[in-house]
């Protein structure tokens, strides 16, 4: 029972970890943009869900209707505002992500400064749903389900989307050559403006769900966003296939090595798996190598 336990508990985290690390690896593979404020828009949307539920008795379920698009129309604003001048000056991709590197490490800053303003360093957590629920013999609380089904809703319909539409194969093409993708009519600028924006609204479902079972505090959003990059290269970047194996990968490694072995030794497994993993495949699990 204590095996299952542990199991469920690491789907449920390497879920959170796949949804969270798709929207990255959708604003780094299609807009180009190595965000490294990303972790701070999760941590961002977790203090919103604990304002609605605590403060207005929003449920978080609800919440994400509220948040995601609020997310998503903010992402959108930094690009068009902050982004697309690193975009129109950069002569390269690679210059383009060195520079987009150095803004949002200062965009970090900023978002955890108004954090800590407005909610100190405390850890901060609410009880929704924390029933106890039997699933095969083990005990898991509700809330982790209830996450768990709508990161898998949602990281599903997020696959169908870029698999199954015109939008998709649009993103897609401007992802691996938006050179060409401007010669068939697609407009790169908006396209990738859209999938920062996305991948914003993505990062901010991830805060929601994570809220309902985690603690988290204003100087959190490092760790989420170290966590996210771990996955994207470990599932080789811009394959949303290889953030979900990625994702559970990690979770399962994670909770397996808290409860058989010592916590003190997760961040070591993290890495220990993330180095095996280059290793034996340096362009990522789903990732291609360079020629």
């Amino acid at each position: 029972m204590i095996l299952i336990d542990a199991l469920l508990s690491g789907v449920t985290l390497g879920g959170m970890y796949a949804l969270i690390a798709m929207g990255l690896t959708l604003q780094y593979g299609v807009a180009r943009i190595m965000n490294l404020s990303y972790g701070e828009f999760l941590i961002a949307a977790a203090f919103l869900a604990f304002w609605f539920f605590t403060g207005l008795g929003v449920n978080p379920p609800a919440g994400l209707l509220l948040v995601v698009p609020l997310a998503f129309l903010v992402n959108w604003a930094i690009y068009r505002a902050l982004l697309t001048w690193l975009v129109a000056r950069a002569k390269t991709r690679a210059a383009l992500e060195v520079d987009s590197i150095l803004a949002t490490f200062g965009l970090l800053f900023v978002i955890q400064g108004i954090a800590l303003v407005a909610f100190g360093g405390a850890y901060y957590s609410y009880s929704y749903l924390a029933v106890p629920v039997s699933v095969l013999g083990s005990t898991i609380a509700a809330n982790r389900l209830v996450a768990l089904a709508a990161a898998a809703v949602i990281g599903g319909g997020l696959y169908l989307v870029m698999t199954r539409t015109r939008l998709g194969t649009a993103l897609r093409a401007v992802a691996v050559d938006p050179v060409a993708a401007q010669l068939v009519a697609i407009d790169i600028r908006a396209a990738a403006a859209f999938a920062f924006a996305l991948g914003g609204g993505l990062v901010a479902a991830g805060g929601v769900l994570v809220s309902m079972f985690l603690t988290f505090s204003a100087t959190m959003g490092v760790l989420f966003t170290m966590k996210a990059l771990i996955v994207v290269i470990m599932g080789g970047v811009g394959n949303l296939m290889g953030c979900l194996v990625a994702g559970l990968l990690l979770g399962l490694a994670e909770t397996l090595v808290s409860r058989f072995v010592d916590p003190g030794l997760t961040l070591a497994a993290t890495f220990t798996l993330f180095l095996g993993i280059l290793l034996w495949r340096p362009a990522g699990l789903f990732g291609k190598a360079a020629r």
